[in-house]
């Protein structure tokens, strides 16, 4: 199969890519007699040899300076990668990101930040650059951190990959932590099978997953849809022995609302509460927005008043959850009574909730009573914004009474000054 340079830049086949040039260091937990691998210069090569620990004063060949070519070689004798030549071909988009690292970056990390933003497949493997780079600059974990760092935080395509070939080398002393931080973004890629890779190498070298690494993994198959892998692996950690903490709980109630299944979320709030464990208010929301999308007026009551036990003070947006909930189900009498209880708390009401307000009006076909709501809103100075008259121009578009709409208005508060009716 041929593969495009693109498809080689973006990491999008060459996935967990990493350079099996020396056997993987392993966890000294599990393998007491490991060996040490040292590279050697020869010719135009690096390469590993493996000596024991009694010939440990045989140092590599190493160049003399960042300035000297390191060479590597393809099969047919060809060079592949010189470090360090940025030749003029570099665009005005590279000479930017290379003027944006940070000042206060050792040498040794800018030059490697200046090969990865001018790399290209036809100059080598992305393996050769960081291979050449370790032999000649020996960088300290420190180093690939701030590496590492900062293709994030620009959110270089070539972060994960980087991460995948770092983590096998002896200088960056890969911890727990490390393996998790790139399944956590292979996740947020959804690349499943990635992520499933990085934690079979992890178990691999001896590592043993913890609470925090499988609750990646369920975020990871929540957002994909894959909701039993996401139930088998929060059985998996309830083996580990230990209390659950928020974040876990947290992750599985979310896959189960993106299940569609806010029953089953909500079982697990009340576990949490059960054993006095809160929520994030970011759940709450989910959580009732599940609720509020269906018009499930009891669940929606439920979690709204669960999320005021938690301590969670509810904003305009979350009143406007509930205020849908009842619009939905088509009881616009007990919308009006949350979006009045909403008023009575302090909060003032968004254009939002005066929008879900007219639209459960709608649903019912109370014209009048839609009127009199909005001639109310006028006199205590609240106009209506652009999402609420979106709302009632397509009510009256689809009555049929666009022109008329203006005569209505003025023929209803005539009618109500007459009258005498309170507006709400």
């Amino acid at each position: 199969m041929r593969l495009s340079a693109s498809q080689i830049f973006m990491g999008t086949y060459v996935s967990n890519a990493v350079c099996f040039r020396y056997p993987h260091p392993v966890n000294p937990i599990i393998n007491e007699s490991k060996k040490t691998h040292y590279r050697q210069f020869s010719g135009n090569t690096f390469w590993a040899v493996p000596i024991s620990y009694g010939h440990l004063g045989q140092r590599p060949l190493m160049a003399i300076s960042v300035a000297e070519t390191a060479m590597t070689e393809n099969t047919e004798g060809q060079p592949r990668f010189k470090w360090g030549v940025i030749g003029p071909e570099i665009t005005e988009a590279q000479q930017e990101a290379i003027d944006q690292l940070p000042p206060k970056m050792s040498k040794r990390c800018q030059a490697l930040m200046k090969q990865i933003i001018c790399f290209s497949p036809e100059k080598g493997s992305l393996c050769e650059v960081l291979d050449a780079w370790v032999n000649i600059m020996k960088p300290s974990r420190a180093d690939w951190l701030a590496v590492l760092k900062e293709l994030r935080i620009k959110d270089h395509p070539l972060y994960l990959q980087v991460a995948e070939i770092a983590i096998l080398e002896e200088s960056f002393e890969a911890n727990l932590r490390d393996y998790t931080k790139i399944i956590h973004g292979y996740g947020k890629q959804n690349r499943i099978e990635d992520a499933e890779k990085t934690l079979s190498n992890m178990k691999s070298r001896g590592f043993i997953c913890d609470q925090v690494t499988l609750t990646a993994m369920i975020d990871m198959y929540s957002k994909a849809g894959r909701l039993k892998l996401a139930e088998d692996t929060f059985e998996e950690i309830k083996l580990l022995g230990q209390q659950l903490d928020k974040r876990s709980y947290g992750s599985m109630i979310m896959a189960y609302i993106r299940a569609g299944m806010p029953d089953q979320g909500e079982s697990l709030l009340l576990e949490m509460d059960a054993q006095e464990i809160y929520a994030g208010s970011e759940v709450y929301k989910a959580l009732l927005r599940a609720y509020s999308m269906i018009g499930d007026t009891e669940g929606a009551q439920r979690v709204f008043n669960a999320l005021q036990l938690a301590g969670i003070s509810p904003d305009a947006k979350i009143c406007g959850l509930l205020i849908n909930a009842y619009g939905v189900s088509g009881q616009s009498h007990k919308a009006r009574a949350a979006f009045e209880n909403m008023r009575k708390a302090g909060l003032k009401p968004s254009d939002k909730c005066i929008a879900l307000m007219l639209a459960a009006y709608e649903k019912e076909n109370k014209l009048q009573m839609a009127l009199k709501f909005l001639m109310g809103l006028e006199r205590e100075g609240i106009m209506v914004g652009k999402e609420a008259a979106e709302t009632l121009a397509g009510w009256f578009t689809k009555l049929g009474v666009v022109e008329e709409v203006d005569l209505v208005l003025r023929e209803f508060a005539a009618n109500e000054a007459n009258s005498g009716i309170p507006a709400s």
